[in-house]
């Protein structure tokens, strides 16, 4: 049976997210088996998930949208195979189906679950977006938003339109990373720990570290204009696409 974000739980009830399994690096370095390319790759994400905004958001922000192109799946759960009980990201059937998703221009793929099953044929894992494609090699680079983050700030350079733009400046590397750490443990994986924790005890936890840290990012902001100093970091847009969700999802 295909797994889901509802199946990551531990025997305590909390809530368990599994790592990215695709962690193959697009680089700048024409030798390399990703080379950076102009419309050599795409971008699979949907608008519901944070994970995945937060790529669309560096692909806006950096003006690569000339050289990556990207899909939206549709924002809410459906069977993904015949048979099969598994829900998941599902691409429409027309434009028209659905305001702002579109069916698959590459493959032809009826969900995000199809793709995974192009590139790896004894793949087991969850069928996640963001998916960075290569196009060329027909098969999945990437599935992990942290690693696609930092492709996206630096790797495609040459090609982007705001090249000069650096989020994860190196005098601040070590600042971000500090509070990368934080954010992601109690808000970004916060809130699915929240949501997704099948105990109350779990909640309770996940629940109470969660305003914890909505106190310390507050208490942080109400000093500087972002939250590593004074200039926009990687830091803020990870923590931003959480918060845009939060009310509406919680709630």
């Amino acid at each position: 049976m295909a797994k889901s974000l509802v199946d990551e739980t531990t025997a305590s009830g909390a809530y368990n997210r599994p790592p990215s399994v695709f962690r193959n690096f697009v680089s700048r370095d024409p030798t390399s088996q990703f080379p950076a390319e102009s419309e050599r790759y795409h971008l699979y994400v949907s608008y519901a998930c944070p994970w995945a905004s937060r790529c669309l958001a560096y692909l806006k922000l950096k003006g690569l949208d000339k050289a990556i192109s990207f899909t939206s799946v549709k924002p809410i759960w459906e069977k993904t195979k015949e048979g099969d009980e598994h829900t998941g990201w599902i691409f429409p059937v027309s434009s028209a189906e659905e305001p702002g998703a579109e069916p698959d221009p590459l493959n032809g793929a009826k969900s995000i679950r199809a793709l995974y099953d192009i590139a790896s044929s004894n793949y087991s894992g969850r069928f996640t977006v963001p998916v960075l494609w290569d196009k060329k090699q027909k098969t999945i680079v990437s599935n992990e938003s942290s690693d696609i983050l930092r492709m996206f700030n630096s790797e495609f350079n040459d090609i982007a339109e705001n090249p000069a733009l650096d989020l994860y400046p190196k005098p601040l590397q070590a600042k971000i990373d500090e509070v990368n750490e934080w954010v992601y443990d109690g808000i970004n994986n916060g809130v699915y720990k929240c949501g997704f924790a099948i105990k109350q005890g779990p909640y309770n936890e996940a629940v109470t570290k969660l305003y914890q840290t909505l106190d310390k990012c507050e208490e942080i902001l109400s000093k500087q204009r972002y939250l590593c100093g004074n200039t926009v970091t990687e830091a803020d847009i990870r923590l931003f696409v959480t918060l845009i969700r939060f009310d509406e999802v919680m709630d």
